[in-house]
């Protein structure tokens, strides 16, 4: 009671002066009024537990009794050192051996802080990963307050993820939900507050503005997708990570390309993660790393042994030699002779740092002609009217450049019509399949957008498609445009059959669910970029054998197109680091775009020889360093014994105590407590089973139409589930509904009926429901299968932070209910085995329960519980002590704090015959 109202406590929160009491209304006036309280202002005072008033059940089945308890369970923390997956397995990931392994590592017993590096290759999975490891936070009582951090581009494809699979709802915060929190918030609110899940994009969150904020908030779980990109001390993506590492008890790490060759950038990473795997001196920790870091690729052993028909093995390179045409020959033999190695000795460039560093080679400009040749003379095109705009006419320093550019541009006009590569490209869309009428589709990836832009349009022209049928993809585009075009991609129903795409969609974004066909319309000078581009088809999931086709033009001039052939064993090499390393980033070991590419230009220009550059597999994992060290580190890995749990990976883990699965919980909860819940009630809820279809509808009621609202946004508009809402029953129908969305005639890519998930907030409605319906201080009294009246118990163990360190179920025997004082306290292994243990699920009704007996017997069950714990909470304290660095503030937080006992259900034996 507070305020003269009744109220719900759904969380307990520590504050600077005392603590935040998170609640929900119950009495009439305030009913499904959610607030916060502060004991700092609000006196409270703890209940008794030995003062709890015994009442009897006389629901049918004791119905009533079991959702309390279901409900209190569910509500009830896992403990943080629990070894088993709680929900990881429960929901709809279908996860795999190694990935439960990864999961399993992040949460390892030893690990107050969960903090960990996703370095698995290309494809295997680490959304899933993150989405498990963020599910069993959640179950623990950690994952309350959660940001993820993702590119712009993916961001719906994260948030669909985390969403459809785990039902775990994402507020996200791109253009279009910033514009809508304007709408609802003042200027200077902070949303961090306001929204407790949200996910954003790093270049809209290292903003000045969303720092203020954050600098104010903590978070029980950070992800950073694409961590890669934030190890730059200097950057202000750095900064935002720096931030967040500090300001967050679980950190989450991904990254397919970890580190970018030195020491310091990779030492960044880890000391967010983990401050003391860094020496003074900035050396690594290599055995300490080894625990923050998990690195597996295709063909690692543990991948490649269960990853089956699930992900096709690639087939070869297909690497397509185009001869130029005598329009293209033309433009070669001019920038070669004139532009890259003129026979006078100077190019005709006259900007400032004309020459490069090395002082010997031609001018760069040059090559940036070269290489846009390569792509199109689309490409070349505007590269030429680019650098002519910025020259003005009348100087006579730039008549030279000025009269060299002129001419490329009367070669280029003849090549827009004669390109070579683009009748390759024909020929092959032709071979494979892809044309007007068919439902073949494929991913053509170039670098420039105005090669994009020219490939559309002509592609659309020849093949008689419409601009529904071949899009266009670059970053040019706002996020929402990226993201709509990138989920239509994946539906079955969708128009797009040619998807033209620069190398914004080559981290992170998932192409393969309709497609196995990739063309690499030009060759970046980067094996990094290569091996992105290769694995947005070639992931797990991909039931079909990629097929990764390149275009390489080869002009007939004597050193431009010789040395142009090279890029062919980019190609080749990037296939055999996917074999042997999962990653080819270590061949040439610089581990960034730019510094790759200004390398294989060194090669072209003939400074370089391609070997000297690109590294064999073999010179890698030979070589030492960190290359080294993360070519061997999957191996060392595969080699340490993997943590088990009690139960079998190959079956789901029971994510429910008293009733056999969620669906049973939600569907008594429902029939109990909404009045008329078969019929459209102004006040109740609309209910429909499907046994047939594994589906269930209900129309939401008020108080959980508010709590959808935090769904994403397009699948409650898409779907309009605050108006009739869809349910599956079973993972079995979950998988069907979300292959139908993807593959079958639906215009939305959000599944029509959403997996129930056990963390679903339909059912975390429903156990708010069950805890209410309950008057405060009272335990049913119910019959089971016991030999002896019996008080179910349980005992749990806190932190500061108000965290379950450990729950603990204690059976509390009384032989004699007429002499209380004889009382055995039996521990269970966990909340199931004490269901299990008492016969609830088998309880039936039966003669009047004798309440006025069982209510002596509470004080002396709590006592009992209470003294079996201490042996239990010692042992506890000893080990949270042992872990916990006594220098680090955040860590000794985690020390026992408080214990509280609180009895749960009376149990009397059911009479025979009965």
């Amino acid at each position: 009671m507070v305020r003269d109202e009744e109220w719900l406590v759904t969380a307990v929160e520590p504050a600077t002066d005392g603590f935040f009491v998170r609640v929900v209304g119950l009495s009439e006036l305030v009913r499904d009024t959610e607030a916060v309280f502060a004991t700092a202002i609000d006196t409270v005072i703890e209940s008794d537990p030995t003062g709890v008033r015994v009442v009897p059940d006389t629901s049918a089945g004791f119905r009533r009794s079991r959702l309390w308890l279901e409900a209190l369970l569910r509500k009830t923390p896992v403990s943080i050192a629990e070894p088993a997956l709680a929900t990881a397995r429960g929901a709809l990931a279908d996860p795999l051996d190694y990935q439960l392994a990864a999961v399993r590592q992040a949460l390892a017993p030893d690990k107050l802080r969960p903090r960990i590096l996703l370095a698995d290759a290309v494809g295997l999975g680490k959304t899933l990963e993150i989405g498990m490891i963020l599910a069993e936070l959640v179950r623990r009582g950690r994952g309350d307050r959660i940001l993820v951090v993702t590119p712009r581009h993916v961001l719906e494809q994260m948030q669909m993820e985390l969403w459809t699979r785990f039902a775990l709802p994402f507020v996200r915060l791109d253009s279009v939900g910033i514009q809508r929190i304007r709408q609802i918030l003042p200027a200077t609110h902070n949303p961090f507050t306001y929204y407790r899940r949200v996910i954003i994009s790093i270049d809209t969150l290292k903003s000045e503005r969303y720092l203020a904020h954050l600098r104010k908030q903590r978070w029980d779980a950070v992800v950073i997708d694409e961590s890669h990109n934030v190890t730059n001390v200097a950057s202000q993506n750095n900064r935002l990570a720096r931030l967040l590492s500090a300001r967050t008890d679980a950190l989450i790490l991904a990254s397919a390309t970890p580190h970018n060759g030195r020491a310091e950038s990779f030492a960044e990473l880890v000391r967010m993660l983990d401050p003391s795997a860094v020496r003074p001196d900035g050396e690594l920790d290599l055995d300490q790393v080894r625990r923050l870091v998990i690195r597996r690729h295709r063909h690692h052993p543990e991948v490649a042994g269960v990853v089956g028909a699930d992900w096709a093995e690639r087939l070869p390179p297909h690497n397509v030699p185009v001869p130029a045409s005598p329009a293209e020959d033309a433009i070669a033999a001019e920038l070669e002779q004139v532009w890259l190695w003129p026979e006078s000795g100077r190019s005709p460039y006259s900007g400032k740092n004309a020459r490069s560093s090395s002082g010997g080679s031609p001018p760069l400009f040059p090559w940036v002609l070269a290489k846009a040749f390569l792509s199109s003379p689309a490409a070349l095109a505007e590269s030429v009217r680019a650098r002519r705009s910025r020259l003005a006419a009348d100087d006579p320093a730039t008549a030279r450049e000025r009269a060299a550019l002129d001419r490329l541009t009367e070669l280029i006009e003849p090549a827009r019509d004669s390109s070579a590569k683009y009748d390759a490209l024909r020929y092959h869309l032709a071979e494979i399949g892809v044309a007007r009428g068919s439902e073949r589709r494929v991913v053509i990836f170039a670098e420039r957008v105005a090669t994009l832009t020219w490939l559309a349009e002509a592609l659309r022209r020849d093949l008689r498609m419409t601009d529904k049928q071949v899009v266009v993809l670059h970053g040019g585009l706002a996020d929402t445009e990226q993201q709509d075009v990138v989920e239509s991609f994946k539906l079955e129903s969708s128009p797009i059959r040619i998807l033209v795409t620069g190398d914004v969609a080559s981290e992170g974004v998932n192409l393969h669910t309709q497609c196995h066909h990739l063309v690499h319309y030009d060759i970046p000078w980067s094996l990094i970029r290569i091996e992105q581009r290769n694995g947005r088809i070639d992931r797990y999931g991909q039931r079909n054998r990629p097929q990764i086709a390149t275009l390489l033009l080869t002009p007939a001039t004597e050193r431009f197109g010789g040395d142009v052939r090279v890029l062919t064993k980019l190609v080749e090499r990037e296939h055999e680091a996917h074999t042997a390393l999962g990653d080819s980033a270590s061949l040439i070991g610089t581990y960034d775009v730019k510094a790759e590419e200004e390398a294989i230009r060194r090669v072209l220009a003939g400074e370089r020889e391609l070997d000297d550059v690109v590294r064999t597999v073999d010179e890698v994992a030979e070589g030492g360093g960190l290359d080294a060290f993360f070519a061997q580190l999957g191996l060392a890995a595969a080699d340490q014994p993997t943590p088990t749990s009690d139960e079998p990976d190959a079956a789901p883990s029971r994510t429910t105590a008293v009733y056999d699965d969620e669906f049973g919980f939600l569907a008594d909860a429902i029939t109990e407590f909404e009045p008329t819940p078969q019929l459209a009630a102004p006040d109740g809820i609309e209910w429909q089973v499907h046994p047939g279809k594994s589906i269930a509808a209900l129309t939401p009621r008020t108080d959980l139409q508010q709590r959808l609202k935090l769904l994403p946004q397009s699948y409650l508009r898409e779907r309009r589930v605050t108006e009739r809402y869809k349910l599956a029953l079973t993972p079995v129908r979950g998988r069907e509904e979300l292959r139908q969305a993807r593959e079958g005639d639906s215009r939305s890519v959000w599944p029509e009926a959403h997996f129930l998930a056990p963390l679903h907030p339909v059912l975390d409605w429903a156990a708010d429901r069950a805890l209410a319906e309950l008057g405060r201080d009272q335990i049913f009294a119910v019959r089971g299968t016991v030999a002896t009246t019996t008080v179910l118990v349980q005992v749990t163990h806190t932190n500061t932070g108000g965290q379950v360190l450990a729950a603990s179920y204690y059976s509390v025997l009384f032989p004699d209910i007429t002499e209380p004082a004889v009382a055995f306290a039996q521990p269970h292994t966990d909340a199931a085995a004490a269901v299990t243990a008492l016969g609830l699920a088998e309880i039936n009704a039966g003669p009047p329960l004798p309440v006025e007996d069982l209510q002596p017997l509470v004080g002396p069950a709590v006592r009992s519980a209470d003294a079996a714990a201490d042996q239990h909470d010692a042992a506890i304290r000893a080990e949270t002590t042992r872990r916990i660095d006594p220098d680090d503030d955040v860590a000794r937080a985690m020390n026992p704090d408080r214990r509280l006992t609180r009895p749960l259900l009376v149990v009397v034996p059911r009479e025979s015959g009965e």
